[in-house]
């Protein structure tokens, strides 16, 4: 019985714990990292403030949850995407369609949010290392093209994906498909070798 008992104590924490990181990312991609606080994480999940500090010590630390557990989903399906085609033109197509496809994803909105807000260093040295995560996933299509220096090219390249979803965040006057457009042509010229 005492086993029983255990485990069900545990799931209810990893229940607890994931409804307050589902609160976390909706409340990100509604209002950025201003609104992302105790206060409100504690209203969104029904539970006391105390409560939300039994998870996680600081909301920097709840950046850091959301960064592990959502950035490697979002990589997975870039790379998926990727995983479908065959050349390397096609490979850097999909890596720059399905980045700008997942915007609207509320895990990508809550990433971005959090990108852009005032963190501490440990929670920004994550987000860069999943970053490079996602970086290196195009670093050999660019090295098929015959790039001399595939990683800093699929850096750039990845600035130009960063740019595009800061449009389309912003709600910009172009339609959504218009920048997808512009960007993929502008990756694709971009990335051939002169």
């Amino acid at each position: 019985m005492p086993k029983i008992r255990a485990a069900s104590v545990a799931e209810h924490r990893t229940m607890q714990r994931d409804a307050l990181l589902d609160a976390a990312r909706a409340l990100l991609s509604e209002g950025g990292t201003e609104a992302l606080t105790f206060p409100a994480l504690a209203e969104r999940t029904g539970l006391a403030r105390s409560s939300v500090y039994e998870y996680f010590r600081s909301r920097a630390a709840v950046v850091e949850e959301l960064c592990a557990v959502d950035f490697p989903v979002w990589a997975a399906e870039v790379e998926a995407a990727m995983e479908l085609v065959a050349t390397p033109e096609a490979k850097i197509e999909a890596y720059v369609r399905r980045q700008l496809a997942l915007v609207g994803d509320r895990r990508h909105r809550a990433v971005v949010a959090i990108s852009a807000g005032e963190l501490d260093e440990g929670a920004r040295e994550k987000i860069r290392a999943a970053h490079g995560q996602l970086i290196a996933m195009v670093v050999e299509a660019l090295a098929a093209l015959g790039h001399d220096q595939p990683r800093l090219t699929a850096m750039l390249l990845q600035g130009l994906v960063d740019a595009a979803v800061r449009r389309l965040e912003l709600g910009a006057a172009e339609p959504p498909q218009e920048i997808t457009e512009a960007a993929v042509s502008m990756a694709l010229q971009g990335v051939h070798r002169p």
